[in-house]
């Protein structure tokens, strides 16, 4: 993972990337981060044109085969294209539309071939919004500037000797170093927007395809082909990886309830669309007979809504709960009540969730503010572990998608402690077993059962905890 932690960012990778890889492949609020974002991406700069892998790919720039490089690794094309580990996937990300799995899935929405399918290759290569340069190649799947943004106009300066990252910023480059921009152009595709391609409905996963789940801090470490050196924190500075996961669940919950309010992605004909719903409220195993069928709705006091109705996925706002809890309490409870709230509107009618949605939305964007002025310590770690899996938090971990985003807040709480220097490498692979069974409670979305995910996670906090 270069310079973000030693050792193996995970020792059980195959049960999330189980998971979550094709998410990583297959796979914001609307409104500013910080001045110097909004920028970036409302100004004529940031229209340039796409040019193409090819444009970075020269042995002087990232197209080593060795990270020799003085100020930057240099062999960040070839960590793009790892043909079998996550930091390939997005290279790999095209390719897999031609896959029976791609072909499958086109085949029954009616679409044409998946490879030149708009409804895929929004998020299944670079959709380029702002043009193509002749170099350009859709069959790079989602490549350099699908993330750093066109190039056409901030290219000559990257490479300049004297060229700055400020420079890059102001003449188009897309500023991934902070928090909610990076958290913005990533939910794109692992989440949903409202351009055309980048929504994933419940027809595309009723058609197969995979479920989508993302963690921006987790996500990033296992696409990461960057050194956090002392020239990059002089460039860019240094977020700590509390920080970049807390402003991520904000952003994540605005994006989600901003994408509901939307008239045309929040409805389905004479149905709300399914996708912002939990799966498992409505998916179970139905059974004639005096046994009756297999219930999997559990009654969560987050959640105020009659039973058996489609609840909406709620993991981003218990990990928000949760962080807001320690980093900032002043707006933790007005957010517990906003999301009460929101969840309550939804059993009413529609106008009545979407304005409640969107007062949730803005209570989310003020937590990301606040956390953007935060420093976590040690302490502040350790109890934001304890407050996920505590008392109030832990009832709440009813369902697969929140379980799964707590088995990777845990993952990534215990490498920032490393990452930070309060633990060494060495003491946290001793913990990794617990967060290893918290992995595997969560390895099979048809097999969770929620008392056992919840001892697992007990577990995995307490081995944390002890590390104090």
């Amino acid at each position: 993972m270069g310079g973000r932690v030693s050792g193996k960012l995970s020792l059980v990778y195959a049960g999330l990337c189980a998971l979550l890889a094709t998410a990583l492949i297959s796979l914001a609020v609307v409104g500013g981060w910080t001045d110097r974002a909004q920028a970036s991406a409302s100004s004529p700069a940031s229209r340039a044109l796409h040019v193409g892998v090819a444009s970075c790919a020269g042995s002087t720039c990232h197209g080593r085969s060795e990270p020799t490089g003085k100020v930057v690794r240099q062999d960040e094309l070839l960590r793009w294209q790892e043909p079998s580990s996550p930091a390939g996937s997005h290279s790999r990300a095209f390719a897999v539309l031609a896959e029976p799995r791609g072909q499958a899935i086109a085949a029954k929405l009616g679409i044409g071939p998946a490879t030149s399918a708009p409804e895929c290759l929004g998020c299944h290569a670079d959709p380029a919004y702002t043009g193509k340069a002749a170099s350009f190649q859709t069959s790079d799947g989602v490549g350099c500037e699908a993330c750093h943004g066109g190039a056409g106009q901030w290219l000559s300066s990257h490479y300049a000797v004297n060229g700055t990252h400020a420079a890059n910023v102001s003449r188009g480059l897309y500023p991934l170093d902070q928090p909610r921009a990076r958290a913005e152009r990533c939910l794109d595709c692992h989440f949903g927007s409202d351009k055309p391609g980048q929504f994933v409905s419940h027809r595309i996963m009723a058609a197969g395809h995979p479920r989508v789940a993302f963690e921006v801090d987790l996500f990033s470490a296992l696409q990461q082909h960057w050194d956090e050196d002392a020239d990059y924190i002089r460039r860019k500075g240094r977020v700590s990886n509390v920080q970049m996961w807390a402003i991520g669940q904000a952003t994540a919950v605005n994006r989600a309830v901003t994408l509901y309010a939307n008239a045309k992605l929040g409805t389905q004909g004479v149905f709300p669309e399914i996708y912002f719903f939990d799966c498992q409220t409505c998916h179970r195993e139905f059974q004639d007979g005096p046994k009756g069928g297999k219930v999997s709705w559990v009654a969560n006091p987050g959640r105020p809504i009659p039973a058996g109705m489609p609840a909406f996925n709620d993991e981003n706002m218990i990990m928000l709960s949760a962080a807001a809890k320690v980093a900032a309490p002043g707006l933790a409870a007005k957010f517990d009540a906003d999301s009460k709230a929101f969840h309550a509107a939804l059993a009413k009618d529609r106008s009545s969730a979407v304005q409640a949605g969107l007062k949730l939305g803005a209570t989310a964007q003020s937590l990301a503010d606040a956390f953007g002025r935060a420093s976590f310590g040690r302490g502040d770690i350790i109890q934001i572990v304890d407050t996920i899996a505590g008392p109030v938090t832990a009832p709440r971990f009813t369902d697969y998608e929140g379980s799964v985003q707590a088995v990777m807040a845990l993952d990534t709480l215990l490498n920032a402690m490393v990452h930070n220097g309060y633990v060494t490498a060495d003491r946290a692979k001793g913990v990794r077993g617990s967060i290893d069974r918290a992995y595997r409670a969560v390895n099979d979305s048809n097999d969770y059962k929620p008392a056992e995910f919840r001892s697992a996670l007990s577990q995995a906090a307490a081995s944390i905890r002890a590390l104090r």
